[in-house]
């Protein structure tokens, strides 16, 4: 008897100890949080005497798989040829949802014309996600087209859709204009709103001018609910996502369903 049970009491403990290790596994959601990413940025001048218009792009990349990047604040320095500060100016971006990455593009204004502008970013609170990263849907973009004005400017059109069950009140569209080795040459933002569940809405940026004298060859739009904490998108998130395929079946149902039939085996 004692012979049975001593490799039955082994194989019980084997088995708990599994079941301890499997159940203390460490949670994936925690992570070490890395500092937010400025991408990419650049700035053009636009000049109509005495008065000047800084126009700068930032492009965001958030390391962070299970945070959200809240509170961030971009900040445009401007400085003449001999150093001294002419201009400084603040502005709220959106929240950079886990492992995205996000656009923002305006305009500051100054009397004094700068030499150099210094843009900088920094992020005051990180949130955890309330969702898994992947219900976090992008927002497809479609029918993107880019034409050259007169002055320098440049018209960006398209179409983006908003991918979840709930209606996106308000939505930051940003184009962002590359040249042909990738490099960000300008952007802009602008807003749309009441976008419904499922829904496409047409957009049209105008982007006022570039840096270079290079015409920009890419285009590409970013798309993010509009406010600088993670309710917006974690609303969205919790109403889940618009089915890709919402077509009625069109074929003939078959005569028979054979499909509680029990299978035989001969």
């Amino acid at each position: 008897m004692n012979r049975v049970a001593r490799p039955l009491a082994v194989a019980a403990l084997a088995a708990g100890s599994l079941l301890a290790g499997c159940t203390a596994e460490p949670d994936r959601t925690t992570e070490v949080l890395r500092p937010l990413a400025a991408k990419e940025r650049t700035f053009a001048i636009m000049s109509a005497g005495k008065d000047h218009r800084v126009i700068w792009t930032l492009v965001l990349a958030n390391p962070n798989r299970w945070h959200f990047a809240e509170n961030v604040v971009a900040t445009v320095v401007g400085r003449d040829a001999q150093g001294r500060e002419v201009v400084r100016s603040r502005h709220p971006v959106d929240a950079v949802p886990p492992g995205g990455t996000a656009a923002f593009s305006a305009m500051t204004a100054t009397t004094t014309q700068p030499a150099k502008v210094e843009i900088s970013v920094e992020s005051s609170q990180w949130s955890k996600a309330a969702r898994i990263p992947s219900a976090f849907k992008r927002f497809p973009v479609a029918d993107l087209n880019t034409v050259k004005l007169r002055g320098g400017q440049y018209l960006v059109s398209g179409n983006l859709r908003n991918p979840f069950r709930k209606e996106a009140a308000t939505l930051t569209v940003t184009a962002v204009l590359r040249d042909r080795n990738g490099r960000t040459t300008g952007g802009r933002s602008d807003f749309v709103e009441n976008v419904g569940p499922g829904a496409w809405r047409h957009f049209v940026i105008t982007v006022p001018k570039v840096a270079g004298e290079v015409d920009p060859e890419h285009t590409e739009v970013f798309v993010t609910p509009w406010g600088s904490t993670a309710r917006p998108y974690e609303e969205l998130a919790r109403a889940g996502a618009v089915p890709l395929h919402t077509d009625k079946p069109k074929t003939a149902p078959f005569p028979k369903d054979r499909g509680s039939e029990a299978a035989t085996l001969e």
